[in-house]
């Protein structure tokens, strides 16, 4: 699907295009500030996890986190609070906590090295394949919905894994249920990667580099 052309300037807008442009570039609202809460939440992850070992304010903070990542797309669309920056903002803040999450745990022992290199790995080479789209003026692949559930499982299974530290009861239990479903989950969330990939590349090859004008 190429990408729209650029609106030329017009006569000046009705009321309702007036309004949807002022929503569209709108800055403060509700969904917006609980992405800036998110992303104030990361270093502050960090120095729970690492510096402090405090694994059990870490877990809260983390399932706060995905809280409100649920919470702020059904704040957007319930209060009509859709947005230019809340686009931009909210997937960059997912992704910097799944980075951050995986860092942290790799350097606490939590998870082995070699899936935080894998996972992170993953999402930098769909980066790179959506700057590819985007110099030839097309929009992202469509979601694969199998993709949704490869990152669902692995974001339950860093909580899981980080819960299976504390010490509780049921710890012992925690632990092979959270690292069965990082094995699967990181397995799926490459497969789907490796299809994205290929979604990704087909249009690619076929179009042209935009001249730069």
């Amino acid at each position: 699907m190429t990408a729209p052309e650029p609106a030329e300037p017009a006569e000046p807008e009705g009321p309702t295009g007036t309004i949807a442009a002022v929503l569209a570039d709108r800055i403060v609202t509700v969904p917006n500030a609980l992405s800036v809460i998110r992303l104030v939440g990361v270093p502050v992850f960090l120095w729970l996890l690492l510096a402090e070992r405090a694994y059990g304010w870490a877990l809260v903070l983390l399932l706060v986190s995905g809280a409100t990542d649920f919470l702020d797309g059904k704040l957007a669309r319930i209060l009509d609070q859709s947005s230019a920056l809340g686009a931009l903002l909210d997937p960059f803040v997912d992704r910097l906590y799944v980075v951050a999450t995986l860092a942290g745990f790799a350097i606490a022992g939590i998870v082995p090295w070699w899936v935080a290199v894998v996972l992170v790995g993953r999402d930098a080479v769909l980066a790179a394949a959506l700057l590819l789209y985007r110099r030839r003026g097309l929009g992202p692949p469509e979601v694969i919905y199998l993709g949704k559930a490869a990152t669902f499982v692995v974001m339950v299974a860093l909580p899981l894994l980080l819960a299976a530290h504390l010490d509780t009861t049921v710890t012992d239990a925690l632990r092979p249920v959270a690292a069965a479903l990082l094995v699967w989950g990181t397995g799926l969330y490459v497969w789907t990667g490796a299809l994205y990939l290929r979604l990704a590349l087909g249009p690619v090859r076929r179009l042209p580099v935009r001249e730069a004008r």
